[in-house]
């Protein structure tokens, strides 16, 4: 997703090669092109899996040229003097180059990897070298320092150097773990080429290069993209605090939000002033919503405030974030990709033609992105691939246009009857279902029209 597109092109930094899996029966799905359009900027040598060629409604050979179209489409021109490809079916466990001739093990596949993909590009020899791709964190070991080895060898044990932004701390790796299938296996050395969580770095961030004492060489920083829109963090405080979690106390949210800052480092998180809640900023609504449902989850009880963007002010003028929107849609359902960008003060930057495809690039406020996947997702039936990053701070847009529906705010408080919500539900999308505890105050559903409406939904048949 959008959001957490910068995590994706770090991860790709990683890796000498992709696999495209693509379904024998759908073909390639819309959101395949973007990634392996990223992929292919990163320089990876793609291999392509038509997967499930067992189905009934299997299109191989179709399926096969849309996916060297595909390629064309997004430039991998230099790919398909030999296009490597193999078809493959997880559910029965094999994959073959011939479809019609079924083997025992995905070896085939395996051997394929081994075959196309080139190793890696690293310096065995030279002295320890690793940037910093990625974070984890344990509450037994505190922070976890992720990224590929590009060149010597790494030690339990041994003390090293950290090349951070403007300034040089000294360490001692505690740990070394390399990836082994789905888990982690502890290590004494690990070298040149190998993906590596190093453990006993404290003080470590995105970007940061790790290397052999006074053997200086920092690596090209990787960045972690600011955030650029907030939502208020607080207790649950309507009357129904309390009866579904276990955590919902104002402590108990502060340690869980400073806990999460340990591990999701474009997360960003202060108190707001002049009470208990907590200003959270991240990179997106989808980036917010992943921490809500997890805490949720967890059992947290918690109340959010709608998201608004982060402001600044230089020399006295109120600048706001923009950010470079691109959606790539099918050329028919074009019209309301523009109408809706346009509504929300996007300007059009680029237009280009692929195929059967149109990808337009947009200069757009980081305020006018709040909402708009599922409309776009709707006005294109699900066809639109959006992708959005940071841009930069412009003076601010005027208003946006505000919400065209109003709401229904129950005036009792007591149980939702079903006789009430038949009447209530030909004028509004309804919230709550028969049987659901309602309070005073609190939003029920959504008008068909713009007016706000006070209903009672307890309200029985006499």
């Amino acid at each position: 997703h959008a959001d957490f597109g910068g995590e994706v092109e770090r991860v790709l930094g990683m890796a000498d090669g992709a696999l495209v899996l693509i379904d024998a029966a759908e073909g390639p799905m819309p959101q395949t092109r973007f990634v392996l359009s990223k992929a292919l900027e990163c320089g990876l040598r793609p291999i392509v899996v038509i997967n499930k060629i067992d189905r009934p409604d299997a299109r191989i050979n179709e399926v096969v040229n849309e996916a060297f179209e595909l390629l064309m489409e997004l430039g991998g021109d230099a790919h398909l003097d030999d296009f490597p490809h193999i078809f493959a079916s997880a559910k029965e466990g094999y994959a073959t180059h011939d479809p019609n001739v079924r083997t025992d093990s995905i070896h085939p596949l395996l051997d394929m990897v081994l075959k196309e993909i080139p190793g890696p590009d690293v310096e065995p020899d030279e002295p320890l070298q690793m940037l910093v791709t990625t974070l984890d964190w344990s509450e037994f070991v505190g922070r976890i320092a992720i990224g590929r080895i590009q060149a010597g060898t790494v030690r339990q044990g041994q003390t090293v150097e950290v090349l951070k932004a403007h300034e040089i701390e000294e360490a001692k790796i505690n740990a070394v773990h390399v990836f082994h299938k789905l888990g982690r296996t502890e290590v004494k050395e690990a070298t040149a080429g190998d993906v590596v969580a190093l453990v006993g770095i404290d003080d470590i961030d995105i970007g940061d290069t790790v290397c052999a004492k006074e053997q200086r060489r920092p690596l090209p920083r990787v960045t972690v993209d600011e955030p650029t829109l907030e939502m208020i963090f607080s207790i649950n405080s309507s009357p129904f605090a309390g009866r579904e979690g276990k955590y919902v106390t104002t402590r108990q949210l502060r340690e869980r939000l400073h806990r999460e800052l340990e591990k999701n480092v474009a997360l960003r998180v202060r108190q707001a002033e002049g009470s208990d809640a907590y200003a959270v900023s991240g990179r997106g609504v989808l980036h917010l919503s992943v921490l809500i449902e997890t805490m949720r989850r967890e059992g947290y009880e918690l109340s959010v405030a709608k998201p608004h963007v982060i402001l600044r002010e230089v020399d006295g003028v109120v600048h706001e974030p923009f950010e470079t929107l691109t959606v790539e849609v099918p050329t028919d359902n074009l019209g309301p990709v523009m109408e809706i960008v346009g509504n929300r003060r996007g300007t059009l930057d680029e237009m280009q033609t692929r195929g059967d495809f149109t990808i337009v690039r947009f200069t757009i406020p980081a305020r006018g992105l709040i909402g708009i996947r599922t409309r776009m997702l709707n006005a294109t039936q699900g066809t639109a691939v959006i992708h959005h990053r940071f841009q930069g701070y412009k003076p601010r847009e005027g208003d946006m246009p505000r919400r065209a529906n109003g709401v229904m705010i129950s005036n009792v408080t007591g149980r939702a009857v079903g006789f009430a919500l038949d009447g209530l539900q030909e004028r509004a999308e309804m919230f709550v279902a028969p049987g659901d505890d309602v309070y005073e105050g609190m939003i029920v559903g959504e008008n068909a029209r713009e007016n706000d409406l006070t209903v009672n939904p307890t309200r029985e048949k006499k």
